[in-house]
Protein backbone atom coordinates (compact mmCIF):
# COMPACT_ATOMS: atom_id res chain seq x y z
CA UNK A 1 0.00 0.00 0.00
CA UNK A 2 1.07 3.61 -0.34
CA UNK A 3 1.88 6.12 2.38
CA UNK A 4 0.48 9.61 1.85
CA UNK A 5 1.16 12.90 3.58
CA UNK A 6 -1.77 15.32 3.77
CA UNK A 7 -0.26 18.78 4.02
CA UNK A 8 -2.03 22.11 4.55
CA UNK A 9 -1.53 24.10 1.35
CA UNK A 10 -3.67 27.20 1.86
CA UNK A 11 -2.25 30.17 3.77
CA UNK A 12 -3.56 30.71 7.33
CA UNK A 13 -5.61 33.72 6.21
CA UNK A 14 -7.47 31.72 3.54
CA UNK A 15 -11.24 31.99 4.07
CA UNK A 16 -11.53 28.20 3.81
CA UNK A 17 -9.99 27.82 7.26
CA UNK A 18 -13.02 29.63 8.72
CA UNK A 19 -15.14 26.67 7.64
CA UNK A 20 -12.78 23.81 8.53
CA UNK A 21 -9.98 23.18 11.02
CA UNK A 22 -6.30 22.98 10.11
CA UNK A 23 -4.82 19.93 11.85
CA UNK A 24 -1.37 20.25 10.33
CA UNK A 25 0.27 17.37 8.51
CA UNK A 26 -1.33 13.93 8.71
CA UNK A 27 0.17 10.67 7.42
CA UNK A 28 -2.13 7.94 6.09
CA UNK A 29 -1.66 4.44 4.66
CA UNK A 30 -4.15 4.05 1.79
CA UNK A 31 -4.74 2.71 -1.71
CA UNK A 32 -5.18 6.15 -3.30
CA UNK A 33 -5.03 9.88 -2.58
CA UNK A 34 -8.82 9.96 -2.43
CA UNK A 35 -8.92 7.17 0.11
CA UNK A 36 -6.22 8.95 2.15
CA UNK A 37 -8.38 12.09 2.26
CA UNK A 38 -11.46 10.09 3.26
CA UNK A 39 -9.62 8.16 6.00
CA UNK A 40 -8.21 11.37 7.51
CA UNK A 41 -11.65 13.01 7.39
CA UNK A 42 -13.28 10.00 9.05
CA UNK A 43 -10.64 9.92 11.80
CA UNK A 44 -11.14 13.65 12.42
CA UNK A 45 -14.92 13.22 12.62
CA UNK A 46 -14.62 10.20 14.95
CA UNK A 47 -12.39 12.09 17.37
CA UNK A 48 -14.58 15.19 17.17
CA UNK A 49 -17.67 13.12 17.97
CA UNK A 50 -16.03 11.55 21.06
CA UNK A 51 -16.75 8.00 19.96
CA UNK A 52 -20.22 8.65 18.56
CA UNK A 53 -20.38 7.43 14.95
CA UNK A 54 -19.66 10.45 12.72
CA UNK A 55 -22.27 11.75 10.32
CA UNK A 56 -21.75 12.11 6.58
CA UNK A 57 -21.87 15.90 6.93
CA UNK A 58 -18.96 15.87 9.39
CA UNK A 59 -16.80 13.84 7.03
CA UNK A 60 -17.65 15.84 3.89
CA UNK A 61 -17.05 19.17 5.67
CA UNK A 62 -13.50 18.20 6.65
CA UNK A 63 -10.60 20.28 5.35
CA UNK A 64 -8.90 17.02 4.34
CA UNK A 65 -11.49 16.65 1.55
CA UNK A 66 -10.82 20.16 0.21
CA UNK A 67 -8.07 20.23 -2.44
CA UNK A 68 -7.65 23.98 -1.94
CA UNK A 69 -6.84 23.55 1.76
CA UNK A 70 -4.86 20.29 1.77
CA UNK A 71 -2.57 18.74 -0.79
CA UNK A 72 -1.71 15.04 -0.80
CA UNK A 73 1.81 13.81 -1.55
CA UNK A 74 3.23 10.33 -1.63
CA UNK A 75 5.70 9.71 1.21
CA UNK A 76 8.81 7.87 0.04
CA UNK A 77 10.83 8.47 3.22
CA UNK A 78 10.59 4.86 4.39
CA UNK A 79 9.68 6.10 7.87
CA UNK A 80 6.35 4.25 7.79
CA UNK A 81 5.55 0.61 7.05
CA UNK A 82 3.54 0.33 3.83
CA UNK A 83 2.14 -3.06 4.91
CA UNK A 84 -0.96 -3.15 7.05
CA UNK A 85 -4.49 -1.83 7.14
CA UNK A 86 -5.71 1.46 5.74
CA UNK A 87 -5.45 3.99 8.59
CA UNK A 88 -4.01 7.24 9.91
CA UNK A 89 -0.40 6.58 10.92
CA UNK A 90 0.46 9.98 12.36
CA UNK A 91 -1.56 13.08 13.05
CA UNK A 92 -2.73 15.40 15.76
CA UNK A 93 -6.38 16.35 15.68
CA UNK A 94 -6.77 19.43 17.85
CA UNK A 95 -10.03 21.23 18.52
CA UNK A 96 -10.64 24.69 20.03
CA UNK A 97 -10.61 25.02 23.82
CA UNK A 98 -14.08 24.37 25.19
CA UNK A 99 -15.15 22.33 22.19
CA UNK A 100 -17.62 19.74 23.45
CA UNK A 101 -18.13 17.66 20.35
CA UNK A 102 -21.40 16.27 19.15
CA UNK A 103 -24.22 16.42 21.70
CA UNK A 104 -27.00 13.88 21.54
CA UNK A 105 -30.01 14.38 23.79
Amino acid sequence: MTIYRLIPSAPPEDAGWQLALNHGEVVVRAHSTGEARAVAALEEASIRAHGVPPTTTQVVASAFRNEKLYTVKQDDSGAFDDAGPVRVLRGEFLFPVGYEGLKID
